[in-house]
C-alpha cells in the first residue's frame, strides 16, 4: 500500500515526473497536455494544473481560468495549460454513485480546491518516486487522491456482467444484440435497461473503452496498425478517428509524446518502457 503523501514541494515539471497509473476503473496521468482541440472522453475527468493555471471551454462556451478543472463524461471541451504539463484523473463514471460523490466530483468546468490540488500533486511526487519495490493496488487509488474510497454505484447485476465484459475485452465486438442474449434480455429491453442504470447508451460505452484501452500501448514498440486491431478496429481510418475525437490528437501523436511516459498498474508495477512506436 502507498502511505499517504507528503507536503507539496514546488518544482519544475520534467520528463522524468511523466507517468500514468492505470487500474480498470481510474487512471492518473501525468505528462503532456499538448494543443487545445475539442474532444470527448466517457470518463469524470479532473485536471490539476502543476505549471501555471489552466484555461477550460466548455461545449463551445466561454474560456474560463483556473488551477483544477472538472469535466463530466461525454461533455465536449477544449483545455490549455501555461506550461507543458498537467496533471489528471480519470474516473469511470459507472463505477461511482454520482449523487453521493463530493461535490467537486460532480462540478463541470474551473472549480476552487487548493487543497485538493495539493494533495494531487504531492501524490504525484510520491508517485514518481515510487519503483517496483512498492505494490500499488487499485484499492489505493482513491485514498490516494481522495483521501477516501468513492461511494459505489449498485448496478443491476445483468448490467453489471456486460460492463465487466466490456471492460475485461474491450477489444471484442460486444454487440448489444449478444449481450442481451447473454443476460436473457430483449434486444429492445436490454438497451432500455443499460441507459437507465449506467446513463450512457450501450454503443457510446462501448467506443469509449475501447478508446480507453489504447492507454496501454502508448509507450510500447507495436506499430500503430497492430495497435488498431488488438483494441478492435477494423481499420486504421476508423482507429484514428476514433481516437482524435476522443482525446483530440491522432493516435501517432499521442505515441510521439509517450515516448518516455513510465506506466504503472495494468502493464506491471514499475515498468518503464521508452520504445517509440
Amino acid at each position: 500500500m502507498l502511505p499517504h503523501p507528503p507536503a507539496f514541494v514546488p518544482r519544475r515539471c520534467t520528463s522524468a515526473d511523466r507517468m500514468m497509473w492505470i487500474t480498470p476503473d481510474r487512471v492518473f496521468y501525468a505528462g503532456l497536455l499538448g494543443a487545445p482541440v475539442r474532444h470527448t472522453k466517457g470518463a469524470i475527468i479532473v485536471y490539476v494544473a502543476i505549471e501555471g493555471r489552466l484555461r477550460v471551454r466548455i461545449d463551445g462556451g466561454e474560456w474560463r481560468a483556473a488551477e483544477v478543472v472538472v469535466i463530466q463524461p461525454y461533455v465536449p471541451y477544449e483545455i490549455a495549460c501555461e506550461g507543458r504539463h498537467v496533471l489528471d484523473i480519470l474516473v469511470e463514471p459507472e463505477t461511482v454513485d454520482a449523487p453521493l460523490l463530493p461535490p467537486l466530483l460532480r462540478a463541470c468546468g474551473p472549480v476552487h480546491a487548493p487543497d485538493f490540488a495539493a494533495r494531487v500533486r504531492s501524490a504525484h511526487q510520491r508517485l514518481v518516486g515510487t519503483r517496483a519495490g512498492v505494490d500499488l493496488r487499485p484499492d489505493d487509488f482513491d485514498d490516494l487522491f481522495f483521501g477516501q474510497p468513492l461511494p459505489r454505484r449498485a448496478l443491476d447485476p445483468r448490467i453489471a456482467a456486460v460492463l465487466e465484459r466490456i471492460k475485461r475485452d474491450p477489444a471484442a465486438a460486444s454487440a448489444a444484440e449478444s449481450c442481451a442474449a447473454d443476460v436473457h434480455l430483449s434486444f429492445s429491453r436490454f438497451l432500455h435497461l443499460f441507459k437507465e442504470e449506467v446513463g450512457i447508451p450501450f454503443r457510446s460505452v462501448r467506443t469509449w473503452k475501447r478508446a480507453r484501452s489504447l492507454l496501454q500501448y502508448v509507450n510500447g514498440s507495436s506499430r500503430l496498425v497492430y495497435v488498431a486491431l488488438d483494441i478492435g478496429y477494423p481499420d486504421s481510418t476508423h482507429f484514428s478517428h476514433s481516437i482524435r475525437q476522443t482525446f483530440g490528437l491522432k493516435p501517432r501523436d499521442i505515441f510521439a509524446g509517450s515516448r518516455k511516459l513510465r506506466i504503472i498498474g495494468d502493464l506491471g508495477v514499475g515498468k518503464e518502457v521508452t520504445q517509440a512506436a
